[in-house]
């Protein structure tokens, strides 16, 4: 007897609807046994390829009905090599059941995205930040009182999100509460991964959301430009926040420091190198990565200024970060500067104005950063109007006097 395991993928053309789309069906078949299930999805008869048992075509809907087709026939190929593990006789029904009731453990959003936040928890100070695990609290808060608020419920199945959620929620972020897009958008990007993890922990079968496309808004300039960075290092504060506050933010913008990390300084970390350059030698909270950085002649009178004045082991008394934020907002007022800035764009500045504007390779930005990759450089590596200007400055004076346009006669005859 023939046991293989053969899935396919039809369509359910007695029900037609008007737009000209029908039901997508799968079929699961071993040896002599079937069992008909439905895909959850709709596509147009146009597009459907019978014999391939797909949607035909590169636009968006044929590939994103066919990565949901080609992920439902893995997680169903791979349940069929776990019951044949078990020795008994597998029917197609026994797969189907296996298939589609994948999820009873853990099923539900909420208990599910609750046991993944229990774990990260226990590996804060370890390999994961007590920042991103507040930040996964906030989102799934918000996720619970969403439940609450339109539904009435204080959980939902895997199997019961549909476009519709997706959608309620994003305009419940937007609209009822009132948050920016990008806010929005980074709420529903963090659901979105406890779905994918289930995905990939085979709980559910596929993403139910893999239509969606976030609404993020273009992102804003956040380095400083010459003149906004000239602006702050000229304007005298009295009041001692705000003069605090611009110093470490101008040692953030030469140094290229996040908040956290200029938290964490010692004078342990600066090392005098052999051509007696002082260096800050450090490891990024965030990321795990040295930070290798030379000391320019602004840091270096920060510093000086703030000796002795910190507790023991602290290279700078920080504040928080929020109060630093504040601030950043008066001192932007003051210096002219017409848009938000905070403490994270002096990395941005460091980046983008200090030393890529510059020409500074990007490699030994990335390096001095502490950075994983150039990936996340090219967030930071922004060309200014400025390093534009100089770049063609240069190179006008390099091609000077070695290009020169052949003299021709001042007439209007054109060789035939």
């Amino acid at each position: 007897m023939n046991n293989d395991l053969k899935v396919s993928f039809y369509l359910k053309k007695n029900e037609v609807t008007h737009e000209g789309t029908a039901p997508v069906m799968g079929r699961i078949r071993i040896g002599k046994t079937e069992a008909p299930f439905s895909v959850k999805a709709k596509v147009r008869l146009s597009l459907w390829d019978t014999r391939s048992g797909r949607a035909s075509g590169k636009s968006a809907e044929a590939t994103q009905l066919n990565r949901k087709l080609d992920t439902m026939n893995g997680v169903i190929n791979a349940r069929y090599r776990e019951l044949l593990k078990t020795g008994e006789n597998v029917t197609a029904e026994a797969l189907k059941a296996a298939f589609q009731g994948i999820a009873s453990h853990r099923a539900t959003l909420i208990e599910y995205f609750e046991n993944y936040l229990a774990e990260y928890k226990k590996r804060v100070g370890i390999d994961r930040e007590a920042a991103t695990y507040a930040q996964l609290e906030h989102s799934l808060s918000h996720l619970r009182k969403f439940l609450k608020k339109k539904y009435g419920i204080k959980d939902i199945p895997f199997t019961s999100l549909t476009d519709s959620f997706i959608e309620d929620y994003d305009l419940h972020l937007r609209i009822n509460l009132g948050f920016a897009a990008n806010t929005a958008a980074g709420l529903i990007s963090t659901m979105r991964r406890m779905i994918k993890f289930a995905v990939n922990e085979s709980i559910i079968s596929y993403d139910p959301f893999y239509r969606y496309k976030s609404k993020y808004s273009k992102p804003k300039q956040k380095y400083l430009t010459e003149a906004e960075l000239e602006s702050i290092i000229d304007t005298t504060f009295d009041k001692p926040g705000l003069a605090f506050t611009k110093d470490m933010f101008l040692f953030s913008c030469f140094t290229g420091f996040a908040y956290r990390d200029i938290c964490n300084l010692t004078e342990k970390n600066i090392v005098k190198a052999q051509d007696d350059v002082l260096w800050i030698k450090t490891t990024r909270q965030k990321t795990g990565v040295p930070s290798n950085v030379p000391l320019l002649e602004i840091p270096l009178q920060i510093i000086e200024k703030y000796g002795g004045t910190t507790k023991p082991g602290k290279l700078f008394p920080m504040t928080s970060n929020s109060c630093l934020n504040g601030h950043l907002k008066k001192i932007a007022s003051r210096c002219g500067i017409g848009r938000n800035i905070v403490f994270h764009s002096g990395r941005h500045t460091y980046a983008s104005t200090i030393t890529l504007s510059r020409g500074v390779p990007i490699e030994t930005v990335s390096s001095m950063l502490g950075h994983k990759d150039l990936n996340t450089t090219n967030i930071y590596a922004k060309i200014t109007y400025e390093k534009i200007m100089r770049d063609m400055e240069t190179l006008e004076k390099r091609i000077e006097n070695r290009y020169e346009l052949t003299q021709i006669n001042n007439t209007h005859e054109i060789d035939e």
